[in-house]
């Protein structure tokens, strides 16, 4: 079993993530390593693995990975599992929001189930404001109307994999990640289980921003339905035109009104300018 957990800011957590994960797999009949990835922490999280390292070498197969710079939890995922040696590779937090007691029943599960070749864990429930919880729903509610592909709501990056599901994800050669769709993408059967997220060992490393900016990432990765958006709203101002222009025929025919000009053509100039900017944002997105 491989454990790859990503680092980021993590100095005071380090040390308690190793001692958490040494008790849990205490007598578990098999063999475990630790891949700790140190994401270009700008604290002494690196200081910190090095010591780990050099202490408990000897006890516990560990790796650690420094990164030249900050390049984000998904390239420290793809590193990680890159480095793993393991049959089983799991995805886990050093916040300790993520216990490694609940690895070990993962692990049993794949054990038991030949079946499956992974379990994903979920939260039922979530400690953390409405507000965000509301934009989490939300976010699962459209990228799964938009995506070709299902998206577990509440499923995390925190699972448990088989040899075979992490080598086919790391055949896939993107560099902007979103992995919550690479795991729905490979296929393969997951079992999903609830678990509670504990308390944060340390202050969360993801503000709202940062979230956002994830789910745009992964909207615009499993999604063509925003390139749509060019045809429809096409096809609506055409439509808009078309009907314009006959009104304004009428009325100068019929009524004898004379039709109003500048704020008439600066108001379609700004609509439809507005609306190819749009759609130019849209394709830039997906080109880059």
């Amino acid at each position: 079993l491989s454990l790859v957990v990503p680092c980021y800011n993590e100095q005071d957590n380090v040390r308690a993530f190793y001692d958490a994960a040494v008790n849990a797999f205490l007598g578990c009949g098999y063999e475990y390593e630790l891949v700790m990835v140190n994401d270009g922490s700008r604290d002494n999280t690196g200081i910190e693995l090095k010591k780990l390292f050099y202490e408990k070498r000897e006890e516990t197969p560990i790796t650690i990975v420094q990164f030249s710079r900050n390049f984000g939890k998904e390239a420290a995922i793809l590193a990680g599992m890159k480095h793993a040696k393991g049959d089983l590779v799991t995805l886990i937090d050093a916040d300790l929001q993520q216990r490694p007691e609940i690895v070990r029943e993962m692990v049993q599960i794949l054990d038991e189930h030949p079946e499956y070749d992974c379990v994903a864990a979920f939260q039922k429930e979530r400690n953390e404001g409405r507000g965000l919880s509301f934009f989490k729903r939300e976010f699962y509610r459209l990228i799964n109307q938009m995506s070709e592909v299902e998206f577990v709501n509440g499923a995390s990056d925190f699972r448990t994999c088989r040899r075979k599901m992490v080598d086919a994800i790391l055949s896939m050669p993107e560099y902007h990640r979103f992995s919550k769709g690479i795991f729905s993408w490979v296929g393969f059967d997951t079992y999903y289980i609830p678990y509670v997220a504990e308390e944060r060992h340390a202050k969360t490393k993801w503000s709202f921003w940062k979230l956002f900016k994830y789910a745009v990432e992964g909207i615009i990765g499993y999604s063509t339905a925003p390139l749509k958006i060019a045809t429809v709203l096409g096809s609506f101002t055409s439509l808009l035109a078309v009907i314009y222009f006959i009104v304004v025929v009428l009325q100068r025919l019929i009524c004898g009104v004379d039709v109003p000009g500048y704020a008439t053509i600066v108001a379609l100039i700004l609509l439809i300018g507005g609306i190819q900017l749009l759609i130019l944002g849209i394709m830039g997105e997906y080109i880059a």
